[in-house]
């Protein structure tokens, strides 16, 4: 299977609001069954646990409905860690979602802007995530914004995203074709698997972007995580 290069509906322009509406739902739904949270919750307990960090900052890069953000307020809440998160988003339907999901967590605040242009300073996060984003760009894009978010980061860059496969693509259209009748998540779940790369492109992508030493490692069901770790890198960025 090819990549394609097709526009997602998502990222045209004019969608009524109503389909974007319960596509964000159904994203959610996706996202709670289907792994969404597991690579990123992995990571932080890691970092806290060999870490002893008891509070963190986050920048979740087109957050979409925020739903990632709350499962780590969520987590945090429970182990008893310090969360600062902001949800950065451009689409007006999808900060509206996102403020009511995150309305009983005054630990996370929404931010609109481009994902290319955030207006943040040097270091001002420990950590970017970014979950199922860099596939909507081209590899060129999907560089520069690594390159770009690498400066706003302390201590990672955690990505989290899809990987090109003929069964993922299979099996991703029969299951929104039998759970929602949403034309857009019928059309992007299938085609953003098609967007995607392997997981051996996956690492030729990150080690092209050149930004610190990188962990890559597929997850069940076809999705591919990746940490960067930038301390002590920030100078040869």
């Amino acid at each position: 299977m090819k990549r394609s290069l097709e526009k997602e509906m998502m990222d045209l322009p004019g969608n009524p609001r109503e389909l974007l509406e319960k596509d964000l739902r159904n994203l959610r739904i996706i996202n709670r069954y289907l792994g969404a949270y597991h690579g990123l919750l992995g990571h932080l307990r890691r970092f806290v646990r060999e870490g002893g960090i008891r509070s963190f900052s986050l920048l979740d890069m087109a957050t979409g409905s925020s739903d990632i953000p709350v499962a780590v307020a969520r987590w945090a809440r429970g182990e008893g860690i310090g969360v600062s998160i902001i949800g950065l988003e451009l689409d007006q339907v999808a900060i509206e979602a996102a403020r009511r999901q995150t309305q009983s967590f005054p630990e996370i605040s929404i931010v609109r802007a481009n994902v290319f242009r955030p207006p943040f300073s040097p270091s001002s996060f420990d950590f970017i995530h970014a979950s199922q984003l860099l596939h909507h760009f081209s590899e060129d894009e999907i560089v520069a914004l690594l390159r770009a978010w690498s400066r706003i980061a302390r201590r990672g860059i955690l990505v989290s995203d899809l990987i090109r496969h003929p069964l993922a693509y299979c099996g991703i259209a029969v299951l929104t074709r039998l759970f929602t009748a949403n034309e857009m998540t019928r059309t992007d779940a299938p085609l953003s698997v098609k967007r995607a790369f392997t997981v051996g492109e996956w690492r030729e992508l990150f080690a092209r972007a050149a930004i610190a030493r990188v962990d890559v490692a597929p997850l069940f069901p076809f999705r591919v995580f990746a940490s960067f770790h930038l301390e002590g890198s920030h100078e040869a960025v």
